[in-house]
């Protein structure tokens, strides 16, 4: 344990030895109707967490999911307002960010790695300029993309040496798709 979290547990048994100080002295002739009320903040503590520890599920049941259709992909808007393509690349699923400003689709080296792109035999030969600057890039080629029910073979793509969040997806791919934005949604035809 790290000095940091030494003073952080420090501190909650501090807190919560006050609490409990506060809770005996206030209640000390009352002791059943404490434990009542303690109960009841232990229900309501393991419901939020219970709740917050499901959101995620939640989330993706309640909010809008990319969607495909014959002949289109609906791409819901994010919360943050950016749009996610899902894609399926060479086998794995992954997921990008639309970028109309990008050029290309850039893969952060986290993501080339889960796609099964080996870092050590790239070259970085080209350079793109970003939004923090110049970077280097290393182009690798794509066997299949697949988009809904649209598949691409042999796509080029390139991945940063520099540090990335996320993946992008550009218009050089995106460009293959004839794109609208209608009630925060993305669609995407061909």
């Amino acid at each position: 344990m790290n000095v940091d979290n030494f003073a952080s547990v420090l501190y909650l048994a501090l807190l919560l030895a006050a609490l409990g100080g506060w809770a005996l002295v206030e209640y000390r002739a009352r002791m059943g109707e404490m434990f009542r009320v303690a109960a009841a903040w232990g229900l309501i503590f393991l419901a939020v967490a219970a709740g917050y520890g499901i959101w995620g599920d939640l989330r993706r049941d309640i909010l809008p999911q990319q969607s495909a259709q014959a002949g289109s992909v609906l791409i819901p808007r994010a919360q943050d307002g950016h749009y996610y393509v899902g894609l399926n690349i060479n086998g794995a699923d992954i997921t990008l960010m639309a970028d109309t400003g990008a050029s290309g689709l850039v893969f952060s080296k986290a993501d080339a790695q889960s796609l099964g792109i080996d870092l050590a035999s790239l070259r970085y030969l080209g350079t793109a300029m970003t939004a923090n600057g110049e970077v280097r890039t290393a182009r690798v080629t794509l066997d299949r993309i697949t988009l809904g029910p649209f598949s691409d073979t042999n796509v080029t793509a390139f991945v940063n040496e520099g540090e990335m969040d996320g993946s992008l997806l550009g218009m050089e791919y995106l460009g293959r798709f004839n794109i609208s934005l209608v009630d925060d949604q993305m669609e995407l035809t061909r």
